[in-house]
């Protein structure tokens, strides 16, 4: 393999977190054992916020702490997504050492994902920020409607590129760049990417695409174009913002993997486990899931894939 390509896990927060059926402590441990069996290293746990507003995270606490306790692999690294400072030292008391934050340049976005606005976002980002450092712990800030506000419409790139450079400045690990609802098409996505990784530094800029318009695979393609090597994916391709009327499911992890190994990309992850994991959450949530990639998985296509093959990371 060339290159390698991080893929960071969402499914058990991002992906599980608009399933208006609970799903279970037991389960959701289930899904983040089946991940990391199959290769996932960088898994976005659970979201620190108030159960009322996203009852499917009300055992974040739980679910936080018992990974830590369970897993000691120092290649492993858990998230836990915050808006706020009780959000934060929920987080720390159960463990956690890397915080992922969250940020919208669209005004209206922002208050009816947070209850703030875009400039008070961006101060409570920075305070985030500032006690990450102070306590030793990893950052990552979230730029919401990046592309397409469900609210307001196309966001204009310039005003995107302003709202990133002034979070950049605060100093987190990982600004990840996302498309809320999945409106966005390859070009622009590759256009602000490009610019973006001139101004600011690449390797720390990912991007979080979902697939409402069938576009994902093709929006992928062009962020990696551009240069981008962190991409977030969620599991079966669940997920979607409580908050973001139309936005669906997410890029599927399991087109990501396909995607990146036909591109001649390494991502560590066993297809076959994989596929395990995207079968056992089919079951929690009672419908079929899985990523555009599952007709020709299920086929006797993939036997003509050398190194597809049932197991075996790509």
């Amino acid at each position: 393999m060339s290159e390698l390509l991080k893929i960071y896990e969402v499914g058990p927060r991002d992906g599980l977190q608009n399933e208006s059926a609970l799903i279970s402590t037991v389960d959701k441990q289930q899904v983040i054992a089946g991940l990391l069996g199959a290769g996932l290293r960088t898994i976005e746990l659970t979201s620190f916020v108030h159960p009322k507003a996203v009852p499917q995270m009300a055992d974040a606490d739980q679910v936080m702490s018992w990974a830590i306790s369970r897993f000691s692999d120092a290649d492993l690294t858990f998230t836990g997504l915050v808006f706020n400072e009780r959000g934060y030292e929920r987080a720390v008391n159960a463990g956690c050492t890397h915080i992922a934050i969250g940020a919208a340049v669209s005004e209206t976005f922002s208050r009816a994902n947070t209850g703030m606005s875009t400039s008070q976002a961006m101060e409570k980002a920075r305070t985030l920020v500032e006690w990450a450092k102070r306590d030793g712990l990893w950052s990552r800030v979230y730029v919401s409607t990046a592309w397409v506000c469900p609210f307001e419409g196309p966001v204009q790139a310039n005003k995107t590129i302003a709202y990133c450079e002034r979070l950049w400045e605060m100093g987190m690990d990982e600004l990840a760049v996302a498309d809320t609802v999945g409106h966005a098409n390859p070009l622009e996505v590759g256009r602000l990417m490009d610019a973006l990784g001139k101004r600011l530094d690449m390797n720390k800029l990912a991007v979080h695409l979902h697939d409402t318009q069938a576009l994902g695979l093709a929006n992928t393609t062009a962020a990696i174009q551009a240069g981008v090597r962190i991409h977030d994916a969620s599991v079966g391709g669940l997920g979607g913002c409580p908050f973001a009327p139309g936005a669906a499911g997410n890029m599927a992890t399991e087109d990501l993997v396909f995607l990146a190994y036909k591109l001649g990309m390494g991502t560590g992850v066993d297809f076959q486990k994989l596929w395990e994991v995207v079968y056992a959450v089919e079951k929690m949530v009672g419908r079929p899931i899985g990523g555009r990639i599952r007709a020709w998985w299920e086929s006797e296509g993939k036997l003509s894939e050398d190194g597809l093959l049932f197991g075996g990371s790509i």
